[in-house]
């Protein structure tokens, strides 16, 4: 399994599991934007050249934000988001971040467990912030040392 940054080839393997792992997920334009953006960082896992999974990052002076992460179901549970968060906190520190900040849904125990597996703390709650269904976010972030 390899880490790399994502292209527009990547696009089709990204969709999949965008798609399988979010009742509302991103668009493709979505995905295309981001990838052009100078302050965004997007990476993909690549396993036999099929994507697995992916990340992408925005950056605004010394702040983080993950937009998007997401793992194949039937790839989890094998490090694969461990890998990415590694590749992320390289940009982190090449970039001298401050801290990088995200959102989950209140419900998504075991997404919470990974973020705070990575040094990710509970920040506050945005009241009502997903759709399909409605449901609360809780705010995360992970701080660096500089």
């Amino acid at each position: 399994m390899i880490i790399c940054k994502m292209t527009p080839e990547h696009l089709l393997g990204v969709m999949a599991v965008e798609n399988s792992s979010f009742t509302h997920p991103w668009s493709e334009n979505g995905f295309v934007d981001e990838i052009e953006k100078e302050s965004s960082f997007c990476y993909v896992a690549l396993q036999n050249d099929t994507v697995v999974g992916f990340a992408v990052l925005e950056t605004v002076l010394d702040e983080g934000n993950l937009l998007d992460i997401a793992v194949d179901e039937k790839y989890r549970r094998q490090g694969i988001a461990r890998k990415l968060f590694k590749e992320l906190f390289k940009v982190a520190d090449e970039k001298k971040l401050s801290f990088i900040t995200l959102e989950v849904r209140e419900s998504s125990t075991p997404a919470i467990s990974l973020y705070e597996a990575h040094g990710f703390e509970r920040v506050g709650v945005r009241r009502n912030y997903y759709s399909k269904p409605t449901e609360n976010a809780v705010l995360m972030t992970k701080y660096f040392n500089l």
